[in-house]
């Protein structure tokens, strides 16, 4: 099993050179997010991670969790592990002071989680719903509801899901089936299946707060007539304590590709007691807090997948010893040479170094955004941050959890035969990894929420912030001759970008299928070019630090190694993507339903 590293010396490039994060704290009231503060933070969780999180990873896997007459008992180590989580304070961290929280920025939280979920995906999976449930109630919650479950959702004793998708539909919520009765006490009264349900059920906490959507008799047939819930597994008093046993319950929990040590759950719920959250009819609109949260969340797993697998791809290749260099010997003293001098595990290697540390650097803007939503008094600025994560959310969920998954498919192959035995840890990373890719809408569904919903929807103007940021790096690098291929390479393919929305654009209104034959294409084409302009800013500050002079010279120069594979390796699939964007969707939709056939 690869040993990991928490990778803080990339971490804290992105946070403190590439995003200032010390000016960007202090700049939304984050006083104690100092450099000394971020610095210990990050430390202690590196230690928790290495020592507490990773070494359980494998067990979880081995043992997955147990269904025992609805009682579900997690693997061996977990409980233990998740206890010394909530008493390290690690829950509390960026949540609101008023319930127990530390208040320090979402950022400073989101580096800590890429570090649990390279460690252990299973086991981040616990804390990291809870984050969502909190951020809903808190948007959407009534006072009485936010004192009732908040501080101990924030203190970590009580975890939180979502609870969305059931047998018969999955991403078309508007079929749902689970009801809510109005009750004589003003609660609601929920009957109903959910199934895959992460963290549905478990030892590690005392309460498990699910956040359900349902249909109150009477309303709209369709996500129109949707309404959000509070559900507790065990009723709550008005002070917040813990009363007898709600109508929940698990049926089963389901045995998958991977992630075994996270319990994925089928819920029933019988005449169970819940609280409606925001206005009837209304729960999709709330229901999207969850959703984006965990959808960022989804993108920082893709990467935290790539880094724990180029981890141990990267010492693997070190040490294996393979055949001669076909340039020449680089081993004399030994039988063969190591295969890191070989050129497609080069490629394979600097694939998964450059989508990890692209993602990094993308995911860290977007935390940054979430801060400023948070925290920013100037309005402006605020819509400025909202629009920019609405474009960006989708492309980062999608993009980063394809990549994260063939990042991990190259950590096997670099391994060889190795990579598919279970002991090397590989194939593990593969197997956790692919839901990733599936998880609060498929690569398909944020591709339709990007290209329909949000561009052609928004008639391109949704692009025009994060464009204008990328044509005014542009224009204050233009004289850097250091950078002038990468902000050629750059600028045109931003060009590109606005050039093949117009085209889609046009197509579409002659006909729509045509907004949905290009949308996933659309969308690697913009991930693609997206990380490109990340890239091209961290070369930017690498540069700057070589010609100042700066100590760590090996590592600046890495970056300026890995910027250019990426230019010259990585970037140009995206214009594979644009020439199946001009081939149209004709081809796709040619041959009739009843002519497939095996």
């Amino acid at each position: 099993m690869p040993e990991y590293k928490a990778p803080i010396r990339d971490i804290k490039f992105v946070m403190q050179e590439l995003l200032d994060c010390d000016k960007h704290y202090q700049h939304l009231g984050y006083n104690d997010a100092s450099e000394d503060m971020v610095n210990a933070i990050l430390t202690e969780a590196a230690k928790f991670t290495e020592q507490v999180i990773a070494p359980i990873n494998q067990i979880g896997d081995q043992q997955g969790c147990t269904w025992t007459d609805g009682v579900v008992t997690t693997p061996d180590g977990f409980k233990d592990a998740y206890q010394q989580y909530v008493e390290g304070g690690w829950p509390t961290l960026a949540q609101s002071v008023e319930f127990g929280g530390q208040g320090l920025p979402h950022s400073l939280n989101s580096a800590i989680s890429e570090m649990m979920s390279a460690a252990n995906h299973s086991f981040s999976m616990y804390p990291g719903l809870s984050h969502g449930a909190l951020a809903t109630i808190e948007a959407h919650g009534t006072e009485i509801q936010k004192q009732q479950f908040m501080p101990n959702l924030v203190e970590g004793t009580w975890t939180g899901t979502m609870c969305l998708t059931e047998a018969h539909c999955g991403t078309d919520l508007g079929m749902l089936r689970t009801k809510a009765e109005l009750s004589a006490d003003g609660s609601y009264s929920l009957t109903g299946s959910k199934i895959f349900i992460s963290a549905g059920e478990h030892d590690l906490s005392d309460n498990i707060v699910h956040i359900v959507i349902a249909r109150i008799p009477g309303s709209p047939e369709g996500s129109k007539g949707i309404s959000l819930f509070i559900v507790p597994k065990f009723n709550v008093n008005d002070d917040g304590t813990i009363a007898d046993r709600n109508g929940v319950s698990c049926g089963s929990i389901e045995h998958k590709m991977g992630i075994n040590a996270n319990a994925t759950c089928v819920i029933n719920f019988d005449n169970a007691k819940g609280y409606l959250i925001g206005e009837v009819n209304r729960g999709l609109n709330c229901m999207f807090t969850f959703m984006n949260s965990a959808r960022l969340g989804v993108a920082l797993e893709g990467t935290a997948a790539a880094e724990a697998s180029f981890q141990g791809a990267l010492a693997y290749a070190k040490d294996r010893l393979q055949m001669r260099s076909i340039s020449g010997i680089k081993n004399p003293n030994g039988p063969a040479d190591p295969i890191i001098v070989h050129p497609d595990v080069r490629r394979m290697l600097l694939t998964q170094k450059s989508i990890t540390e692209g993602g990094r650097a993308l995911i860290g803007y977007l935390s940054q955004l979430v801060d400023i939503t948070h925290a920013e008094k100037d309005k402006i600025k605020v819509v400025n941050a909202e629009t920019k994560l609405a474009l960006l959310t989708p492309i980062a969920k999608a993009l980063l959890s394809e990549l994260g998954f063939e990042c991990t498919s190259h950590g096997v192959q670099i391994f060889g035969g190795h990579g598919f035995i279970k002991e090397w840890g590989m194939e593990q990373l593969m197997r956790d990894t692919k839901i990733s890719c599936l998880y609060e809408g498929t690569t398909g569904i944020q591709a339709l929420d990007l290209l329909a919903r949000k561009i052609l929807g928004s008639k391109g103007a949704i692009l025009q912030p994060f464009m204008a940021d990328v044509g005014d790096f542009c224009q204050a690098n233009a004289s850097n001759n250091a950078m002038a291929e990468q902000i050629q390479t750059l600028s045109a393919y931003f060009e590109q970008w606005q050039s093949i929305t117009a085209t889609v654009g046009k197509k579409a209104q002659s006909n729509a299928d045509e907004i949905g034959g290009a949308s996933v294409d659309y969308l690697m084409f913009a991930g693609y070019v997206t990380l490109a302009y990340f890239w091209a800013q961290m070369a930017s500050v690498a540069h700057n630090k070589l010609q100042s002079g700066a100590e760590d010279r090996a590592f600046y120069q890495a970056k300026l190694h890995t910027c250019e594979f990426y230019f010259k390796r990585i970037l140009p699939r995206a214009k594979g993507h644009a020439a199946c964007i001009e081939g149209g969707v004709d081809s796709m939709m040619a041959l009739a339903s009843e002519d497939f056939s095996f």
